[in-house]
């Protein structure tokens, strides 16, 4: 059963540091933006609410059930494309816009896709090992572990899940697949990664880095990730702003260094005295959820917003 995409759903979805990343995105209110993970339309309600007459909005995502949650909003100065932010460029084209003011990322998956057992995100509830933000197209969770070897779903584990036992839980998932019972629940994978799982931190769940890593892997979300920041940055205008959201060190680290490798310039032993060349982004800084918010919405516990400017300095090539 899919989610129920009417107002007041059984599948909410509390948006984190809405007013922060809005606040932090929106150069100036009559310019182009781009929300590149509408979600259920948090950030997208709050850019329209700030945004004049004449602004606009393009909202973009993977999944057909957010889209169809689109539907909702009526503003005509809002759009929204299927597809996923990597290619945000083309996408953008397609419709006549070839220049923003704005891009912002909420990275990661939400809570409607999290609390809907069918999407298979979760090990709370049971449902088809699936995990795919776009359920038109890809490989399913399931799919991956049906065929890949040992080491291929080891490698998976431990480098999207910095898992230290992603070698027994491969180990464990090709025994059970080679004995004639592949996995196809989310209960059977969380089952299997208990008993493969000797120890683990307290209050974590022992499935929780496996289910994070096959999730990353499904979606290639970090490969998203990078070719999406490239994309935003090529689309931004002069004083247009990059604001992402993201809930885990893995994507941090890449929003993190890429605002660095475009906004810090390196010291040139061979040239000491000369000018600093021109730096496409200016880092305006990071933001942590209040207390406040966390104590509301637990799952911003993790989230870090991270923004910055784009400068007149013409892209290197």
């Amino acid at each position: 059963m899919g989610a129920d995409l009417n107002p007041g759903a059984e599948f909410r979805h509390t948006t984190v540091l809405l007013d922060e990343a809005v606040e932090g995105v929106l150069a100036r209110p009559d310019g182009i933006y781009v929300d590149g993970t509408f979600g259920r339309g948090g950030h997208s309600r709050a850019l329209l609410a700030r945004l004049a007459p004449e602004g606009r909005l393009i909202g973009i995502d993977r999944d057909p059930e957010a889209v169809a949650a689109a539907a909702a909003v009526t503003d005509p100065r809002f759009a929204i494309v299927h597809g996923g932010f990597a290619d945000m460029a083309e996408q953008l084209a397609a419709i006549g816009v070839h220049r923003v003011d704005g891009v912002l990322l909420d990275l990661g998956v939400s809570s409607p896709q999290i609390d809907n057992p069918e999407r298979g995100f979760s090990f709370r509830f049971d449902g088809p090992l699936d995990m795919r933000m776009d359920t038109t197209r890809g490989e399913s969770a399931a799919d991956f572990l049906a065929r890949a070897d040992e080491h291929e779903i080891a490698q998976v584990i431990r480098d999207y899940g910095e898992e230290r036992f992603a070698g027994q839980i491969a180990k464990a998932l090709v025994a059970r697949r080679e004995a004639g019972a592949p996995l196809a629940r989310t209960d059977e994978l969380r089952e299997l990664v208990a008993r493969a799982v000797k120890t683990r931190e307290p209050g974590q769940d022992p499935a929780t880095r496996t289910f994070q890593a096959l999730r990353i892997h499904v979606n290639r979300e970090l490969e998203q990730l990078e070719q999406g920041l490239n994309a935003a940055l090529r689309l931004l205008a002069p004083g247009g702003r990059l604001s992402v959201i993201s809930f885990h060190s893995l994507e941090d680290r890449r929003v993190k260094q890429f605002i660095a490798a475009h906004s810090k310039a390196e010291f040139d032993r061979r040239a000491p005295f000369a000018p600093p060349p021109a730096l496409a982004l200016k880092s305006l800084g990071r933001v942590m959820p209040s207390a406040a918010e966390v104590k509301a919405n637990p799952r911003a516990r993790s989230a870090v917003l991270r923004i910055a400017e784009r400068t007149d300095a013409p892209l290197k090539a």
